[in-house]
This record gives C-alpha cells, sequence and structure tokens, in this order.
C-alpha cells in the first residue's frame, strides 16, 4: 500500500503549478467522482482518485487576441501526452512506486482519446475508464469545468477526507 496520499500530491509545488492552469475545483471534483466510480467498478481508489486528481495536469492556455481560443486548444491538444509526462515524474520525486507511477501515468495519458486520430473505445482498462468517466462527469461546454473556482485549504479538507475513504477501502476483504 502507497504512503503518498492525494494530500501529498495536491501540495507538492509541481501539482500546484499545474493545477493552476486546469482548475483546482475540476481535479478534486473528479477524484471525488473517480473515488465512487472506483468502488462500483471494483478498481483500486488509490489509483483511480490519484489518476483523477493529476489527470488534466499536461494543460496549457491558448489565447488568441487576448482571449481564450477554445477552438484553437482543441486543434492544437496534447494536454494528456503532457499529463502523463508531468505525473509519472511527480510520483516518483514523491516516493511512489514505480508500478503505481507506471499506471497513473497511463491513466492520465488515456482519460481522452480527443487527441488521437482514432477512438479508445473498448481498449481502455477499468481503471482508464474509471477515470475517463469521472472527468466526463464534470466537464461542462467550451472548456468551463476548468474556470470553476476552489480555495485551496477546501481542496485539502475535500483531499484529506478523500485519503481516509481510500485508506477504509483498501482495508476492506
Amino acid at each position: 500500500m502507497s504512503n503518498v496520499t492525494l494530500v501529498d500530491v495536491f501540495k507538492h509545488r509541481i501539482t500546484q503549478k499545474y493545477l493552476q492552469r486546469s482548475g483546482i475545483n475540476h481535479a478534486v471534483t473528479v477524484a471525488c467522482y473517480a473515488y465512487d466510480l472506483s468502488l462500483e467498478e471494483e478498481v483500486d481508489p488509490d489509483l483511480a482518485t490519484k489518476s483523477a486528481l493529476l489527470h488534466d495536469m499536461g494543460h496549457y492556455e491558448w489565447y488568441r487576441d487576448g482571449k481564450w481560443d477554445y477552438e484553437e486548444y482543441r486543434r492544437h491538444d496534447i494536454h494528456a501526452i503532457k499529463g502523463a509526462e508531468r505525473a509519472h515524474k511527480l510520483l516518483i520525486r514523491l516516493g511512489e512506486s514505480r508500478t503505481t507511477a507506471k499506471e497513473v501515468s497511463l491513466a492520465v495519458l488515456l482519460h481522452t482519446d480527443s487527441y488521437l486520430p482514432f477512438e479508445l473505445k473498448g481498449k481502455r482498462t477499468a481503471l482508464q475508464e474509471v477515470v475517463r468517466k469521472a472527468d466526463e462527469k464534470d466537464e461542462q461546454p467550451q472548456g468551463l469545468h476548468h474556470y470553476k473556482e476552489m480555495d485551496k485549504s477546501e481542496a485539502l479538507k475535500i483531499l484529506h477526507q478523500l485519503d481516509l475513504a481510500v485508506a477504509k477501502a483498501k482495508k476492506m476483504p
């Protein structure tokens, strides 16, 4: 069992840097959805919540003439690729096992197929599908879900409770 918690992941300066771009509210909300879905789908809740928290850490902002250009962003989007790399490096730095870091990284990479020239339907693992579904539950048109606000202290409270729930779920037979 991992001793790297969601709170540990959230507090790291790299996570803080990239979650500012993709939205703390979205990341925390998707982690909560992933926890619930992981229990339903019998997926490791530790892997699911970490993957969900980090799923959009590859996002970047795309502006044209000083305004957010969602269509231009979608046309050039590679956030899942960048996010997978960042998530893996972050988790290794925090002392996570290589196996967990790889599983989380792959879930981040495959949480969407928007950047691929083909669909992943039917090709994802159960963990990857949980993260995809959790992300989809929080989506809003034009990427507005990335701009919902959440105070960092509120995020920490929610993630602490989620850490407790994950620990409890992992102890259950």
